[in-house]
């Protein structure tokens, strides 16, 4: 909203214009210089805020994701976040990327051409550390990723790749497959220099150390969805997500997780005097029976009872009942 004069600033504006002390002329003169915009007609902006603001909520799923898989993969503490999302030209990517790095050239099914996904090297070194048994330093001195580097480093492309389906469901259904990778920007040309792109930086942390991580869309790829890319089209799909495949594949994914099984052969009580002088061989007796069945737990709930025994060798136990978690269901303190 404009500023409102008082009525003793509509005076003094008067009394200025009157005496000559105020130039109406200039007055226009800036007021039609404020109204010119600049505009880069070698950088024209393909997307509108909206839209770019969708693409955001698309990689900030995305960083969450990734924060999932790494930590489960590197088995140390991991974060990403989205840094910046901007439209600028393929040249003035490649340029600003340092030699060498690693560059993923990979596809996005449904979508025509390849986009780029980089690690910078201050990151894939401490995940190469971290995977060959480290703990995850950087390397003080950044050299050429060697080929057992490479090869280790294409499995964890995969891994950032895996993210990209969940994260583009709400828009569309899309599937991630690496071409190659390439250390040198140079020799990298999906699209011609002057095409632009949407370049998607996260920050990562792993364990103490931090760095960038780029992705790289040329809007070409992506422009047959640009009309989806807005804010209705993502809470429509995510309001519709309860639909019956969807909740077939949560159930599926829910039968697939791994969750850890405990079998109970018994318990006792000790006194502390007892527990400090225990020595090798001593035997201490169970509340319960060698033909008894040991309870069989999943968390804190016992779930099924056995009989314990070995089976080729390895210690086993074979389930006989299932417990009813509403009846007979005990929780274990």
């Amino acid at each position: 909203m404009a500023d409102i004069l008082s009525q003793s600033e509509i005076d003094s504006l008067i009394s200025a214009l009157s005496s000559g002390d105020v130039d109406v002329e200039e007055m226009k003169k800036e007021t039609e210089d404020q109204q010119v915009k600049t505009y880069d007609f070698r950088r024209p902006d393909k997307l509108s805020k909206e839209q770019m603001r969708t693409l955001q909520m698309i990689h900030e799923n995305l960083a969450r994701l990734l924060t999932t898989i790494l930590s489960t993969q590197l088995r140390t503490l991991v974060n990403f976040e989205v840094a910046s999302i901007e439209q600028l030209s393929y040249e003035e990517f490649i340029r600003s990327l340092p030699e060498p790095t690693i560059m993923g050239i990979s596809d996005l099914e449904p979508f025509n051409g390849q986009f780029i996904f980089e690690i910078n090297p201050d990151i894939g070194f401490v995940i190469i550390d971290r995977l060959f048994g480290g703990m995850g330093k950087a390397f003080d001195k950044v050299r050429p990723f060697t080929d057992i580097e490479k090869v280790v480093l294409r499995k964890v492309i995969n891994w950032f790749l895996s993210g990209f389906p969940e994260a583009w469901e709400n828009i569309i259904r899309v599937t991630p497959r690496l071409r190659e990778i390439e250390s040198n920007p140079q020799f990298t040309q999906i699209v011609p220099g002057n095409d632009m792109t949407i370049l998607i930086t996260m920050t990562a942390r792993i364990a103490d150390q931090e760095g960038l991580i780029n992705i790289c869309i040329p809007y070409i790829m992506i422009e047959p969805i640009v009309d989806r890319l807005n804010a209705q089209q993502w809470f429509s799909n995510t309001r519709a997500e309860q639909t019956a495949s969807h909740l077939k594949a949560l159930k599926d994914r829910v039968k697939r997780a791994r969750i850890d099984l405990f079998a109970e052969l018994g318990s006792a009580e000790l006194t502390v005097a007892e527990l400090l002088y225990l020595q090798t061989g001593d035997v201490i007796k169970l509340d319960k029976r060698t033909d008894e069945k040991v309870d069989i737990r999943i968390g804190n709930y016992i779930k099924f009872k056995g009989i314990a025994g070995t089976s080729k060798k390895h210690m086993a136990v074979k389930i006989t009942d299932v417990v009813d978690l509403e009846e007979d269901g005990e929780e274990v303190e």
